[in-house]
């Protein structure tokens, strides 16, 4: 394997600062937590909240970090109205620690408030003409994705990796053996999915395993980088909960993230609308702005493919028998 860039460390708790919303004055402050890759993109949704008649007087402060760290940060006593996270595990952890209602998947959308698909992101121009999976597993192929223990990014990645060897026509001896080549040719593992972002503009890798609104934002910000939707891959399905103490306020604002126009705004910034009626505007960044969500020919989940995220996080991610974990160790990819 190359040598493992010195990226592997678990990002710190997120940054707290003031979003973009209602001064708060005479009103309301709530506080959201979130993984890392929401920071830019809940901007122009707070501030659509702030100018409904719910979202007026209430101000908003935020900490973003990768999905896990954020999730033990609120457990251990982070404060957060509203979490909003990578993927389920992370909300679970709340719920085991009374932070969250097991009701929490009560509603339309079964808990889920954005939405996205794993995809590679490379240089442009695509040197390396990387089409599909296997193409990552050849050799002298350099992949960057986030680290399993902290990041929900990376939790999708692998699963999306595992899963094209199965569907592929492969046994789990064939995935194990797939997954154990592709973190043979990882070379980064940063801590959250916008830190694997930043590594890879600043020159590591050959090809980073993002989610696709990460690659819609970061091609629309200017960098030099091309992505594909590869032709099989796992529908990404992001989570978001309103704490047991939280004020009113705060369901107010998680049912406006619900909202058409909540869930365009999101779209602006890659992410795939998790309701109906959302009028999409064209997004720049995408390979089609005016088509930017592509079906994609075979579309994985979690529910139908994985048994759901209880028995995929304990099966591939426990910490001392998951799968992944001990093909890290194997592959020295464990930090």
């Amino acid at each position: 394997m190359t040598g493992l860039v010195a990226l592997t460390a678990c990002s710190a708790q997120g940054v707290d600062a003031t979003a973009a919303s209602g001064d708060g004055a005479g009103g309301t402050t709530l506080s959201v937590a979130g993984f890392s890759v929401l920071e830019a993109a809940n901007e122009p949704v707070f501030e659509g909240f702030a100018a409904t008649e719910e979202g007026k007087d209430v101000a908003i402060t935020t900490s973003y970090g990768a999905s896990g760290d954020q999730s033990r940060a609120v457990e251990g006593g982070l404060d957060a109205d509203l979490v909003h996270f990578s993927l389920e595990p992370d909300i679970q952890r709340l719920v085991d620690a009374g932070l969250v209602e097991d009701t929490w998947k009560d509603n339309e959308t079964k808990g889920i408030v954005t939405s996205s698909v794993v995809s590679f992101v490379v240089r442009d121009g695509n040197p390396l003409g990387i089409k599909g999976w296997d193409d990552l597993v050849k050799p002298g192929v350099e992949i960057v994705t986030p680290n399993p223990a902290s990041s929900g990014s990376a939790k999708w990645n692998v699963l999306a990796a595992w899963g094209h060897a199965l569907q592929a026509g492969g046994t789990d001896a064939d995935a194990e053996a797939f997954v154990k080549k592709f973190l043979e040719n990882t070379i980064a593992l940063p801590g959250s999915a916008r830190e694997a972002t930043t590594a890879f503009s600043e020159g590591n890798g050959d090809v980073l395993i993002s989610y696709e609104n990460e690659a819609i934002l970061a091609i629309e910000n200017g960098e030099p980088f091309d992505y594909i939707v590869p032709d099989d891959t796992l529908l990404i399905e992001n989570p978001a909960a309103v704490t047991t103490d939280a004020p009113v306020e705060a369901q107010a604002l998680f049912d406006y993230l619900l909202t058409p126009e909540a869930q365009a705004a999101y779209a602006q910034s890659g992410f795939r609308p998790v309701v109906d009626g959302v009028e999409l505007p064209e997004i720049p960044g995408a390979n089609d702005p005016a088509d930017p969500f592509p079906t994609p020919g075979t579309l994985l989940t979690v529910d139908e493919d994985f048994g759901g995220w209880a028995e995929a996080n304990s099966r591939f991610f426990d910490e001392e028998e998951g799968i992944i974990t001990r093909l890290q160790v194997e592959t020295g990819t464990d930090g």
